[in-house]
């Protein structure tokens, strides 16, 4: 996503722009939920996306919460619009020129010297550029050569997500959430859902998806391992393809659910199909520049927690400074390069340490006594439905 986003809007520049992306294909029917902002929306209209005459997502007119018993404890006045991963991609991809968009490559070597940038691939071809722009996400393989001290951290809890079909969900449970930025907190741990368009990008009532993202604490040598053991026997680092969860874990977490969620998320997470699991991890590089002819942005640079809900927002607002300080000093890339990274840093640390403060509560097994108890401001009802996904306490 960030890629697509630095591609518009270094076009929009001037700029010449290939893109390689190392999967085989189109990436368009991945369904993530993604919360949208203002910021967003200014920068696809920039891209040439007219976001007031496209339906970009799901409205919701508030927030609400629901106690394990099934009853609303908490209700939040709050417009948003909420999207899928696969949505965004697609608007941003259709609007590319044709010819640019490369698939099926693999970074095998970065070169920088005063005359520019070479990649090579991994099927031996190599390209050479003026900037290289590495948005190839929290592993990255351009940081991983160029920064190799850099990786990201696991923060002590995973969240369980997930998609389901809005027509399978009973009348009251569609009632009471499918229309609304939802929440129930058992001790410990979080879950949220909001509705997103369908498969087909329907947006229209009953036709409609319900994702959920469930936080819970796993330490990283007991429960952690233990979920990511595949089918096969075999433990992976940190994720594992859904197709692999094993069917214990899958049984366990849908009882899980009936036992802890409130009734209303209990049936979605027994009603969807494949949910996965996602490690929570935060990542934090020290400079968004190497060697005035590569600029990292997106998760390549920054990962933070989800609860802030900036993921591509943030993606988006990297592209935009990275074009807009690179159009500003037009005969030298290298002190556009320095101007991008001077605001971009200080933002993506704000936002990773915004996060860990409203995810600590869910490091109870590492947190001290100090940290669980200030933690335990941030789970609190209203304060999880004004917190979450918003850009308010991102303080630079």
């Amino acid at each position: 996503m960030a890629g697509l986003f630095a591609a518009h809007l270094l076009l929009k520049e001037g700029w010449a722009v290939r893109i390689y992306e190392r999967v085989n294909s189109e990436m368009a029917g991945r369904g993530a939920g993604i919360v949208t902002h203002p910021e967003l929306f200014d920068i696809l209209d920039e891209c040439g996306i007219d976001s007031r005459a496209i339906k970009i997502g799901v409205p919701v007119a508030g927030r609400r919460v629901f106690a394990n018993d099934g009853e609303m404890i908490g209700e939040l006045p709050l417009a948003q619009v909420l999207t899928s991963w696969g949505r965004l991609y697609r608007l941003l991809w259709d609007l590319l020129p044709a010819g640019i968009y490369h698939h099926g490559y693999n970074v095998e070597h970065v070169h920088t010297d005063s005359a520019g940038v070479t990649v090579a691939f991994s099927n031996g071809e190599e390209v050479s550029a003026d900037l290289l722009v590495g948005a190839d996400g929290i592993f990255s393989t351009i940081r991983k050569q160029l920064l190799p001290d850099v990786m990201p951290t696991y923060a002590g809890y995973i969240a369980w997500r997930g998609l389901v079909d809005e027509r399978d969900l009973s009348p009251k449970t569609r009632a009471d959430i499918c229309d609304y930025f939802a929440f129930s907190l058992p001790p410990g741990e979080q879950m949220l859902g909001y509705p997103v368009a369908g498969a087909d990008e329907a947006t229209e009532p009953g036709s409609r998806r319900f994702n959920f993202v469930w936080y819970r604490p796993a330490p990283r040598d007991t429960v952690l391992k233990e979920l990511l053991t595949d089918t096969e026997g075999a433990t992976h680092e940190l994720s594992i393809p859904p197709h692999l969860i094993r069917p214990p874990v899958l049984k366990a977490v849908r009882e899980d659910a009936i036992d802890v969620l409130s009734p209303q998320f209990a049936e979605v997470v027994t009603k969807t199909k494949q949910p996965l699991i996602q490690a929570i991890l935060d990542l934090e590089t020290p400079q968004m520049v190497v060697n005035n002819r590569v600029a990292l942005i997106g998760d390549a640079a920054f990962v933070a927690r989800p609860h802030v809900g900036m993921g591509v927002t943030k993606a988006a607002g990297d592209a935009h400074v990275l074009a807009k300080s690179l159009a500003a000093e037009s005969d030298d890339i290298g002190q556009g390069l320095k101007t991008f990274a001077t605001q971009r840093l200080a933002f993506g640390r704000a936002v990773v340490q915004r996060a860990r403060h409203l995810g600590v509560y869910m490091q109870a097994q590492i947190a001290t006594d100090e940290e669980r108890k200030l933690a335990e401001i941030h789970r609190r009802p209203d304060r999880v439905m004004a917190e979450t996904a918003v850009t308010a306490g991102i303080v630079i």
